[in-house]
């Protein structure tokens, strides 16, 4: 009988299905390196999702330009500190300003998703060419950027900018975005919000602006310590008439959708499309 040969129990090896991650004592240098990094991009990740889901329904009590602004106030002489602040809902702010600034800031609120790509088409051939300054941002920017950012400009803080504007449009929506955007933009040294704005500059609440008054406060937006109802300069005067106008273009009403098939097809181009848009356009210039 021929003898069999004995083979030694082969001790299987573990498949690593089920055991999860590794002890952090049994990791190398890179090993802990790259979950370092992963936790806390993670983290940060989960951190704006709480601050977009908390600002849905919580008013923000602070914002990072009131900061900056406290602080320039602080540190510069003959600054006066100054604060003026009254959050109020959107059904207690006038139609009116609700129209006013979609026509004075973002004709298209209404019926984009949160970036319109042909005003910054228009905004980096006017800059380029040495122009006055022009952002070419929507009032979803605007709002994403004034709620969660500080005011700078870099390409890190525009990336941040682009992610939240994202994140907002899709949690919040149109009526939120527009209340949080007129409870937080800043309408003169200090004073920030339309109700505020409205009771500093015409000694009333922001729901009983006028039509004037209202094109005022949105005249007012791209340059706030600069101009204001304060501060009436010929081209103060002349945007104030210019907004005041497109009234009878109807009202905006935020809580009623837009038909977006209304709109133009160059209206439809994506972030994306911008970002490679913008990228052949300084390949062109570079070659220049």
């Amino acid at each position: 009988m021929a003898k069999r040969k004995q083979h030694k129990a082969l001790k299987p090896k573990p498949s690593g299905k089920g055991r999860g991650l590794r002890p952090w004592r049994e990791l190398k240098f890179f090993g802990r390196l790259w979950r370092v990094l992963w936790v806390a991009v993670v983290a940060v990740w989960l951190f704006t999702v709480l601050q977009v889901l908390l600002g849905w329904f919580i008013n923000p009590p602070l914002t990072p330009l009131m900061v900056q602004r406290w602080w320039q106030q602080l540190t510069q002489k003959d600054r006066p500190v100054h604060f003026e602040r009254d959050y109020v809902g959107i059904d207690d702010i006038s139609p009116n300003l609700v129209t006013a600034v979609v026509y004075a800031e973002d004709g298209l609120f209404m019926y984009h998703n949160g970036f319109d790509v042909k005003q910054m088409k228009i905004a980096y051939r006017e800059n380029a060419a040495g122009k006055r300054f022009r952002g070419g941002s929507t009032i979803s920017q605007q709002t994403a950027k004034n709620a969660f950012l500080p005011h700078s400009r870099t390409m890190l803080r525009k990336a941040a900018e682009a992610y939240y504007t994202v994140m907002i449009e899709a949690v919040w929506g149109k009526r939120r975005i527009m209340e949080v955007y007129l409870n937080i933009v800043e309408f003169g040294d200090g004073i920030y919000g339309c109700e505020a704005a409205a009771q500093h500059y015409f000694g009333h609440s922001a729901a009983k602006l006028t039509r004037n008054e209202a094109a005022q406060l949105a005249a007012t937006l791209p340059s706030p310590l600069k101009r204001n109802p304060s501060h009436q300069t010929p081209y103060f005067r002349r945007r104030t008439a210019s907004i005041q106008s497109r009234f009878k273009w109807g009202n905006v009403n935020v809580d009623k959708p837009a038909d977006k098939s209304k709109l133009k097809r160059e209206n439809r181009e994506t972030l994306i499309d911008f970002y490679r848009w913008k990228k052949e356009q300084d390949r062109k210039k570079a070659v220049k």
